[in-house]
């Protein structure tokens, strides 16, 4: 390099380095009245992130992107001369504030990987700077060194948990900005004081104020470690796959075939006996699939053939490991009433965990002919266990129950079991609040507290399993990463904690989709799931008439509809029940239920109820 050249960038940086450090100077010359009313905007700013956490996503990224700011200037504050370490992080703050608050959108979708890298970078040079920080002062120096610890610590936690970083950045930012303005608070009323406020040169720090700065590292390092033991234990939480559910390489394309079979003990009744199969059955494209099964009945000797029930569950989750055979309360989770009446009458119950569940996805979640088929191929599979198993020997014949998606299922199954699985010999399908009308569910869930959640399942399913169906067409740009974490999340594991803290700041901003999801493909694709085919069994629908998921009036219409088409069905509302409330143990449809099935099992002619509904 010639020497004029090297004049030239030596000025060059030189100008740079004094524009990177006019803004401190400039603070430091600020009016005492503009430095008070930074510092309780701060205050203000600090107070309100840290303690409203779940501000609407917008809100929140605003808060956070002037906290970046603030961070920044912070640190451009308290530089010396000579500390480029310092004004490096203090403008990279900076520049990302500004970046989140322009680029709100897009922000959200990288900023988890973001804010890791960012504390990662930021530890690593707040740690060097901290051990080689030669000349300062001692707590200055061990404050620098606990605030890398904090930093790094976070930077890890924000890779693992990327839907909790918003979270925990917001509560650590918060402090931090409002520290930072009882700081400028605290400084500018002591120079005011001592008549020093006019004075360039920095006033030192007190003994007050150096332990404070270590205070308030250690405080930041308690963070970074609570947060990264929570996430420890709730991770631990998340259920995990045996080798049970594993395909085999070939995989037969016939389907409701027996692949394997295993005795299952988890949360059997003391009276029952159970076992866990893997069966194959078949995908709305007509591939062959894999979905796994409990069957349970009483130890208890029968006298001749079992009857049969099979039980389509309700939601559990979206992800594989959602699959209620995987679950600690495999039977409970998906909110099986009257098991115990189920044992002791001697009958078998057949529990498909749905395609997608336990084996490889996607689940057909609220899909109905893929969960059909996932019910009827269970109870296929379940008579060639019989063959196997002593004391299994089942009824040809075969009742359906569901409840919620469950429910939806239940009906897709009576719709469809005359033409893919005749020789079941279906006597009757009782669907306790079913999904059945998926448009009107989908639009209540605006409506329902930590109903973001369950549109999450719905988006990543319609999503992995139509490919008309765009993820990033329908969910707002600001939700998606939440999104895709919730829907990965079981209903039954601890960390579906941190899912429905996600889902009240999102249900703030009233939805996950940027268009109405009724609407173009998706909207489509969610009319062709309503069941409407006729089905030619006993059909028993329950509905509980404080129900906030399944609305009510929603459910009315759809029974209404389905008479008007000559459906024959029986239609019952229980008072003071909800969602869950309606198959509780407790509920007057508990005993109505097990008498209508009883009547199935006899043969006893069915008489709907069509013609007294309102």
């Amino acid at each position: 390099m010639s020497e004029s050249n090297f004049s030239t960038t030596s000025r060059t940086t030189s100008t740079l380095g004094q524009r990177a450090r006019a803004l401190p100077a400039l603070l430091a010359r600020a009016p005492w009245w503009l430095s008070l009313v930074v510092g309780a905007l701060c205050v203000w700013l600090g107070i309100t992130l840290a303690s409203k956490p779940l501000s609407s996503l917008g809100a929140l990224t605003f808060y956070l992107g002037a906290s970046f700011i603030i961070s920044g200037v912070a640190d451009l504050i308290e530089l010396d001369e000579s500390d480029s370490v310092r004004m490096i992080l203090g403008w990279g703050w900076i520049v990302a504030g500004a970046v989140m608050l322009v680029w709100t959108g897009g922000t959200m979708a990288v900023l988890p990987a973001f804010v890791a890298i960012s504390l990662i970078v930021s530890g690593l040079i707040r740690g060097i700077d901290g051990i080689r920080g030669v000349g300062r002062p001692a707590d200055e120096r061990l404050a620098a060194t606990i605030f890398a610890l904090a930093d790094l610590i976070l930077g890890v936690v924000a890779l693992a948990w990327p839907d909790v970083t918003l979270l925990i950045v917001a509560v650590l930012f918060g402090v931090r900005t409002l520290v930072f303005g009882l700081g400028r608070i605290w400084n500018t009323l002591t120079q005011l004081w001592r008549g020093r406020r006019r004075s360039t040169a920095p006033a030192p720090l007190n003994t007050l104020q150096r332990w404070l700065r270590v205070t308030g590292a250690v405080l930041s390092l308690a963070l970074a470690v609570a947060a990264a033991g929570l996430g420890a234990q709730l991770r631990d939480g998340a259920p995990q796959l045996s080798a049970f559910y594993d395909a085999p390489e070939t995989v037969p394309s016939q389907p409701g075939v027996l692949l394997k079979s295993e005795a299952f003990t988890t949360a059997v009744p003391a009276n029952a006996k159970a076992w866990r199969i893997l069966y194959t059955t078949t995908r709305d494209d007509k591939t062959p699939a894999v979905a796994s099964a409990v069957i349970l009945t009483s130890t208890k000797p029968a006298s001749g053939p079992r009857p049969v029930v099979a039980w389509a569950h309700g939601t559990t989750g979206y992800a594989p490991a959602c699959a209620p055979s995987n679950l600690p309360e495999p039977f409970s989770s998906g909110a099986m009433p009257a098991l115990d009446e189920i044992v002791d009458n001697g009958w078998v119950v057949v529990t498909t965990d749905y395609a997608g569940l336990g084996t490889q996805g996607p689940q057909p979640y609220l899909i109905g002919q893929g969960e059909a088929r996932s019910v009827l191929d269970s109870v296929r599979a379940a008579k060639a266990l019989d063959t196997q198993q002593a004391d299994l020997e089942m009824v040809p014949e075969t009742i359906v129950w569901g409840h919620s998606q469950g429910g939806q299922a239940a009906l897709w199954t009576g719709g469809l079991a005359s033409t893919y699985a005749p020789e079941l010999a279906i006597t009757g399908v009782a669907a306790m609040a079913p999904a059945s009308d998926a448009i009107g569910l989908v639009k209540n869930m605006p409506n329902l507290a930590g109903g973001s959640l369950f549109a999450s399942y719905v988006a990543a399913a319609y999503a992995d399993t139509y490919p008309d169906v765009s993820f990033n067409d329908y969910i707002t740009p600001v939700a998606r990463t939440f999104v895709r974490e919730m829907s990965a999340r079981c209903l039954s594991e601890p960390g579906v904690l941190v899912s429905l803290i996600n889902a009240i700041a999102i249900d703030k901003d009233k939805t996950v989709f940027s268009k109405d999801p009724t609407t173009g493909a998706m909207g489509d694709r969610l009319r062709q799931n309503t069941p409407v085919l006729p089905i030619p069994f006993p059909l028993f629908i329950a509905q509980g008439e404080t129900d906030t998921l399944v609305v009510p009036s929603v459910q009315d219409a759809y029974v209404a509809g389905r008479c008007a088409e000559g459906q024959e069905l029986t239609y019952k509302k229980y008072a003071g029940k909800d969602h869950m409330g309606v198959v509780s143990p407790d509920s007057p449809l508990i005993a109505e239920l097990l008498a209508w099935t009883q009547d199935r099992i006899a043969g006893k002619p069915a008489t709907g109820n069509c013609n007294d509904l309102p």
